[in-house]
């Protein structure tokens, strides 16, 4: 019998009823067509699981019994922020959703010079809240219990130029290093990912400019969504769990 995950943003108090959101409901009852009594696991980001029983479950409310606590934690001893530069159509989605597979802390979308999405203020906020719960249904999937911190769609120039003890990396399929000869802090990494079309030339050279190391993942060209996804694995196999 298989057990949803259900992500819950509050406290998950053992013995006690807890009312699921309005999108975990709709999951369960109208997706997964659950009926009461059903097991559940809970998570709220406080890196434990919650064992649960499906109490009540309606197209308006779903409501939970929280059984026990459980200290389970899958998340990397490598801390990877992602600053991704935002890509239009799916491929921003994609690479939101492997970054938390995969097992990144942080992401923040980078506003680039050839960045091909303009939005207003608000609209930007929605497209946030968008990716927020396409990480929250990663971690749903993948078993994470702890959600990865989603910034804000920051200029380039401003998170480059940020302090951070994180060892600075960006793909350059022509630098003389590979992945397998760094030296990773304790901190980890902040990885800097170019959108499609890649960064321009005055870009470069503020990433060279503000400390950022070159690596290559081979001489071939990889689209913006492959690099992320391929150098975050590369990260995880050489530093981290996988």
């Amino acid at each position: 019998m298989r057990i949803p995950r259900i992500y819950h943003p509050d406290l998950l108090p053992t013995d006690e009823e807890v009312v699921l959101t309005a999108d975990a409901s709709n999951h369960l009852s109208n997706v997964l067509r659950l009926k009461e009594n059903h097991p559940l696991i809970l998570f709220n980001g406080d890196n434990n699981e919650y064992s649960a029983t499906l109490i009540r479950a309606d197209k308006r409310k779903a409501v939970a019994r929280v059984d026990a606590k459980l200290s389970l934690s899958v998340e990397s001893p490598l801390t990877i922020h992602l600053g991704q530069g935002v890509s239009r159509g799916d491929r921003m989605d994609l690479v939101m959703q492997k970054a938390v597979e995969l097992g990144v802390s942080e992401i923040t979308p980078l506003l680039t010079e050839r960045c091909g999405v303009k939005l207003s203020e608000d609209r930007w906020q929605k497209k946030h809240q968008q990716w927020q719960k396409m990480i929250i249904s990663a971690c749903e999937q993948c078993g994470r219990n702890t959600l990865p911190v989603l910034n804000m769609p920051t200029p380039f120039s401003s998170w480059i130029g940020q302090s951070t003890s994180q060892m600075r990396l960006t793909l350059q399929p022509k630098s003389e290093h590979g992945i397998r000869h760094l030296s990773i802090p304790q901190e980890g990494v902040r990885l800097l990912i170019g959108p499609e079309g890649g960064f321009s030339e005055n870009e470069v050279y503020a990433t060279t400019e503000a400390g950022f190391q070159t690596v290559k993942m081979g001489p071939r060209v990889l689209r913006t969504e492959t690099a992320a996804i391929a150098a975050i694995s590369a990260l995880q196999a050489m530093y981290g769990d996988v």
